[in-house]
């Protein structure tokens, strides 16, 4: 059982009511209506504090908000006494992102006193002082800094404290918040209105609109993993080509691990086609047949072929955690691990992170580049394709796709390349403290490359800063599905939470008695149709007030934009790739290797060893420009809507407001430009950016006049 706190509790019937301890401070319920609490079903308040300040940073300086402190056994949760908004109050949000923490994602909470030391407060903490002030630290970069009034308050801090260190002591945890919380959420009422449309890929009809969406006419829904009983980790519904049927379809599952693969994610208007795929199985021999159906996969109706794999250049996912652990600890305001100003930025230099995001923005650059031309597929092979293929291709698709720059367009890629892929969000968050062998900060890194093109490119995004960190905070909120489960399988059995210690269940051994539980019996559709999904993430109104989801759209969007160029962007003409069809190409380093075989099953993965010279595309570019010059071309011109952001040096900077939220005094101590000011500035250097490239047209048309006569 849960340990109580020693004081006695009344209990109501009613599940939503705050349930207050007999013997706390008397609250005067005119003077604080906006201080309630509006709890989940099955939720227990243990304690509460009135008059607690929380502390709220920003650049130049800090302020105090006053409201009421609660411990319950969810979530340790502060409501401001001053609603922000008449319309939409905060106590009428499910869960306050920004003043509320769930209990799995407590790190750390220190305990602080004017004539003690600060003090880490575990489950077996014995607590001998009353605590000034608490430092709650939260998985990811949050930290609730809260001051308890010292007005004759003085016995609810510790109260309120030591109900702090039993919520830690919890047994059960997993079962209670994968299991009760979410099964309860089942049964509201109905979906909360979505503030931006979102496609969340659950259905085939999902995916036939983007199918329309991309104009991609010669590719298909496939229902063939409509069960999942064929790859328990991929999506029910996968695309592939109109000209390969299920029948054959089925013979490639085999020959992959996972039985992940290759399918479409993205589809270019020139006519490429970007596609994810897990590694080949090295313990499979395929026929023709097979070989046959596994071209036609890889090739995607074209002649030409090009694998990236994703296990070079880039960082694993034990790389990333390495980098995200000194990330975390150097940006924190951690007064027992405080570093020197002299020694900041050599040691953030030494944490790698930084390195890590400038090789995904350049990886992704040369993939868009590749996807320019058409007769092309790229296919991203990484090993179980979960995790950094999550990564690139949302990259792809947000660096030339202006879709997925907008609201909508974003929330749906995530759904599409993330949620219903298949990326392993229980074992990659570890929000129930698992084995600690498989954290890694994926999504993160994904959202701080999406951050370093909004910085470079402002007016191409809808959305803004603001969004992207409500969105990093919103993974560690367990009271939404949307990053609570590995798979779309998983979500479907609903609430199973057994098997986080791996990230895939093998089919053989379980295949008949999952057919015989859950689809011959019904319960496959009959939990489908029977209970309404908890709420997902991009149902923003139950986390996030009014007045904070404002701060999500972009005031400086425009819809329509032209070439977007920061750098020197050219396009790429994928026919110098002088080989003969079908041919297959591995991207290394630069080069694009011809492969032969074609398929090099001894070894799981393409051969980066040939006889033919590699060539370098870098070189390719460059013969391109050339050939452009000479054609009276303007070398310029890049291909409508891609980004290319400079990826080198200072360009790539630390997110502050994200990393650093909770110790500004790091951040530039200037008043921020207003909104106006922004609008000017960027209005200003569009013109100047517009007179440039009107020049520089000129002049090479001049100089090419000039080489004709």
């Amino acid at each position: 059982m849960i340990p109580r706190p020693t004081t006695s509790f009344t209990l109501k019937q009613d599940p939503t009511t705050t349930i207050r301890s007999s013997k706390s401070p008397k609250i005067n319920r005119r003077a604080n209506q906006g201080m309630t609490l509006k709890c989940f079903p099955g939720e227990n308040i243990y304690e509460e504090a009135i008059k607690v300040k929380k502390q709220i940073h920003f650049q130049d300086g800090h302020t105090d908000i006053s409201g009421t402190l609660y411990c319950t056994s969810h979530r340790i949760a502060f409501r401001p006494e001053v609603r922000l908004s008449v319309q939409d109050p905060t106590r009428d949000l499910l869960f306050d992102n920004e003043n509320d923490i769930a209990l799995p994602c407590v790190e750390r909470i220190l305990a602080v006193a004017s004539q003690t030391k600060a003090k880490v407060l575990t489950a077996q903490s014995n607590l001998k002082f009353i605590p000034e002030e608490l430092l709650i630290y939260s998985k990811g970069f949050r930290v609730l800094h809260l001051h308890f009034s010292d007005n004759g308050l003085q016995p609810q801090a510790f109260k309120i404290t030591q109900a702090m260190i039993r919520s830690q002591q919890r047994s059960g945890l997993e079962k209670q918040f994968g299991n009760t919380v979410l099964q309860s959420l089942d049964n509201r009422q109905g979906p909360a209105a979505m503030d931006f449309p979102t496609r969340l890929f659950e259905t085939s009809t999902d995916w036939e609109n983007e199918i329309e969406r991309l104009g991609a006419s010669v590719w298909r829904v496939s229902p063939v993993n409509e069960r999942c009983d064929i790859s328990t980790s991929l999506s029910k519904y996968i695309v592939v080509p109109c000209k390969l049927l299920d029948h054959d379809l089925k013979k490639t599952f085999a020959h992959f691990n996972q039985w992940r693969i290759p399918r479409l994610s993205w589809h270019h208007p020139s006519g490429s086609d970007l596609l994810r795929s897990a590694g080949f199985q090295t313990n499979t021999d395929p026929d023709k047949e097979n070989v046959k159906a596994i071209k036609s996969l890889l090739f995607a109706n074209h002649s030409q072929c090009v694998i990236v794999d994703m296990n070079e250049e880039l960082p694993t996912i034990s790389d990333l955690q390495t980098s995200y652990i000194k990330l975390r600890g150097l940006c924190l305001n951690d007064p027992s691990t405080s570093v020197s100003d002299e020694k900041w930025f050599s040691n953030l230099d030494s944490t790698h992170w930084l390195d890590h995001v400038r090789i995904c923005l350049k990886k992704a650059c040369d993939i868009s580049l590749l996807l320019c031309d058409r007769r092309l597929s790229v296919v991203l092979q990484e090993p179980d394709d979960r995790d950094m293929n999550c990564v690139m291709t949302s990259l792809v698709q947000v660096i030339s796709d202006p879709h997925a720059r907008t609201l909508s367009g974003f929330q749906s890629l995530v759904q599409k390349e993330w949620v219903s892929a298949g990326h392993p969000f229980m074992q990659r968050i570890n929000l129930y403290r698992h084995a600690d062998k498989e954290d890694s900060p994926m999504f993160l890194l994904l959202l701080d490359c999406v951050w370093q093109l909004m910085h470079q490119f402002p007016s191409t995004f809808e959305f803004t800063e603001s969004y992207l960190i409500a969105l990093q905070d919103s993974i560690y909120n367990p009271f939404c599905s949307s990053f609570m489960h590995n798979c779309q399988w998983d979500r479907v059995r609903g609430s199973q939470r057994h098997s986080f210690s791996q990230t895939y269940t093998p089919i053989i051994g379980w295949q008949d008695i999952v057919r015989e539980k859950i689809f011959l019996k019904g319960d496959y559709k009959a939990r489908e149709e029977r209970n309404p999904s908890p709420p997902t993430v991009w149902e923003w109104g139950l986390f996030y007030s009014h007045l904070h989801r404002q701060q999500f759209r972009n005031p400086l969007y425009q819809t329509q934009e032209h070439a977007v160029l920061n750098g020197n962007g050219i396009l790429h003409n994928s026919n110098k790739l002088e080989a003969t069809s079908p041919s297959i190409f591995l991207l290394s380093k630069g080069f694009l290797i011809p492969q032969s075989p074609l398929f090099p099953w001894k070894s799981g993965t393409v051969s980066k060893k040939n006889n033919r010279r590699a060539q370098s595309l870098e070189n390719l570019l460059e013969d391109d420009r050339q050939l452009k010059f000479k054609s009276n071309i303007d070398a310029l011109s890049a291909p409508g809507d891609l980004l290319q952001p400079l990826c080198f040096g200072p360009w790539v900077r630390l997110w502050k407001r994200c990393y650093l939220r909770c110790d500004m005094e790091k951040q530039i101590h200037t008043p921020p430009p207003t909104l106006v000011d922004l609008a000017k500035e960027v209005k200003s250097l569009q013109e100047k950016l517009r007179n440039h490239h009107i020049n520089s047209k000129h002049n090479i048309n001049g100089v090419a006049r000039s080489s004709i006569r």
